[in-house]
């Protein structure tokens, strides 16, 4: 498996990244897991603008869907289209908050094929798929992705939970997100702090931890990464866009 990073900032766009989108390649597929706001020209820009697949959204907050709903107009309006519709598996209200967010032209379901993801284990492609809900307000699972006996668990937005634990059991590469500064007071039940990822990365066994979802306007990639290392003793980095890395 090939992971590119797309967009990784976290809650909105920062000042150098898109909000979340990771390209997941194996045997020529690839898989969009999320597809956060601005991420579309990270598409066009690191991989193709048709490039995916299917697309994998984790849960419907904006900044991890609002390019599906930019991407409509690609699909439909392109003067070589309109493509078929594109597999997408998400919360079970992903077809009604995307053409709602598209606007008052009807559904997207001529764009998009819709499954509704529930906590368990399919295939997507050459991917064997793994998803469970975790610790975030509204329905929102995390990932793990299986292929030729690798495998990478993306955390998605959560605070720390079983669940997660779980999915990231001796991946060999655990994507997680780390929003939340150690140190002060955080809201619960919401976001990773750094520390938190690492002792996540430790307690599962992960074989490399890939920190995301930093928010740049309140954060420290410093701190965090600080934090992190001292729970994680095993290979970390802070991704970037365009960054890949084989899994």
């Amino acid at each position: 498996m090939r992971l590119t990073v797309l967009g990784c900032a976290g809650s909105f766009p920062g000042p150098e990244s898109p909000c979340s989108a990771y390209l997941v390649e194996a045997d020529g597929f690839r898989l969009l897991v999320d597809f956060g706001s601005g991420s579309l020209s990270s598409l066009q820009r690191y991989a193709g603008l048709h490039a995916p697949d299917a697309i994998l959204l984790t849960h419907l907050h904006c900044d991890h869907i609002l390019d599906a709903v930019t991407y409509v107009v690609v699909r439909r309006y392109a003067p070589d289209g309109p493509y078929p519709a594109l597999p997408v598996y998400a919360p079970s209200g992903a077809p009604d908050r995307l053409s709602a967010a598209y606007g008052d032209e009807g559904t997207v379901e001529d764009v998009y094929q819709f499954y509704a993801l529930q906590p368990g284990t399919f295939p997507i492609g050459p991917f064997t798929v793994t998803v469970d809900r975790v610790n975030h307000p509204v329905e929102t699972y995390g990932v793990r992705l299986e292929h030729d006996g690798r495998s990478l668990c993306y955390s998605s937005d959560t605070a720390s939970c079983d669940a997660l634990l779980r999915l990231a059991q001796n991946a060999d590469v655990f994507l997680c997100e780390a929003s939340y500064l150690d140190g002060v007071d955080n809201p619960p039940d919401l976001h990773l702090t750094g520390r938190e990822a690492g002792e996540t990365a430790t307690k599962a066994a992960v074989g490399r931890l890939l920190l995301t979802h930093l928010v740049a306007a309140w954060g420290s990639e410093a701190h965090t990464l600080e934090s992190a290392a001292a729970e994680y003793t095993g290979p970390i980095d802070v991704v970037r866009p365009g960054a890949s890395y084989d899994v």
